[in-house]
């Protein structure tokens, strides 16, 4: 392989979270643990959104597009990232559309690094105030929070948006990745976020991927602080991996195997700890945490 290819390759790219599969995933599994009012609640909300028009016309659930829009409104946060309508913190303001309280991107919401290694990110704060928006009753709040809940909630699964060594999450950590013949380099955050599935999953393609997450033991309810400790514990146990390869740490057979059985684990966890929370802001009779 010519050198300039395989620095071009090493380069790191900008890294969101769990794919877009991912996230469809989670939001698929809170729904079927959500109760019917819940739904119809969270439905409700949505419709509100500025961007609902795109994700209904996105969706692929024949029988329910309400289900389907749920699934693309939690994508909505990585959209807005190339999404020209917004813009990042450090650049010139863009116009500010109806129904959005402003267009800023909010790309730190999405992680929270590991105490004394970087003082970046807010994901589990900003969960909190999420949650607070949505129990509150305003309506133009809970449009506004919801998407963003569904979202964070998925990411804050993933065990390197909670931290690192010094590496911004694996993104400057590369890999060498046999299991993807088209990006056999890439960094590890990367390699993690891709272990959903093809990005493009939606409707009945779903419906296997599913069924496997479904059949998983079931893990307790907790709160956001339980969620972070858990994701870091995974971060600082299973999440690198140490075996040289030809030219960067290689992921073999065995460390593939753990990392989709670990990623499971975590998106079934997200699901059905959203479907609970969920509830618990905006069903009619809020259950105790861990109750089921």
């Amino acid at each position: 392989m010519p050198l300039l290819l395989v620095l071009l390759l090493l380069l790191p790219l900008p890294a969101e979270a769990w794919n877009a599969a991912g996230h469809r995933l989670v939001a698929a599994l809170a729904w079927q643990e959500m109760q019917p009012q819940t739904r119809e609640r969270v439905s409700a909300l949505l419709r509100q959104h500025p961007d609902h028009a795109r994700w209904l016309k996105r969706q692929q659930e024949p029988h329910d597009p309400a289900y389907g829009v749920f699934q693309e409104a939690s994508t909505w946060p990585d959209e807005i990232r190339s999404d020209p309508r917004f813009h990042d913190a450090d650049e010139p303001p863009t116009p500010l559309l109806p129904g959005f309280p402003n267009m800023l991107r909010q790309t730190h919401w999405h992680y929270r690094d590991e105490p004394g290694v970087r003082s970046e990110g807010e994901i589990d704060t900003r969960l909190e105030w999420l949650a607070r928006e949505l129990a509150s009753g305003r309506a133009a709040g809970q449009v506004y929070a919801l998407p963003w809940l569904l979202h964070l909630v998925a990411d804050l699964h993933q065990p390197l948006h909670t931290g690192g060594r010094g590496d911004r999450g694996g993104n400057d950590f590369e890999i060498e990745n046999p299991f993807n013949p088209k990006k056999p380099f890439m960094s590890l955050h990367a390699y993690w976020d891709d272990l959903p599935g093809p990005p493009w999953l939606r409707g009945k393609y779903l419906d296997e991927p599913l069924r496997r997450l479904a059949a998983l033991e079931r893990a307790p309810q907790g709160d956001v602080a339980l969620w972070l400790e858990e994701s870091r514990e995974w971060l600082a146990r299973q999440v690198y991996p140490d075996t040289p390869g030809t030219l960067l740490p290689l992921v073999t057979p065995e460390f593939h195997r753990r990392a989709q059985a670990i990623a499971d684990a975590r998106l079934a966890a997200a699901g059905r700890r959203l479907g609970r929370w969920l509830d618990q802001l905006l069903g009619p009779v809020p259950r105790a945490a861990g109750s089921r």
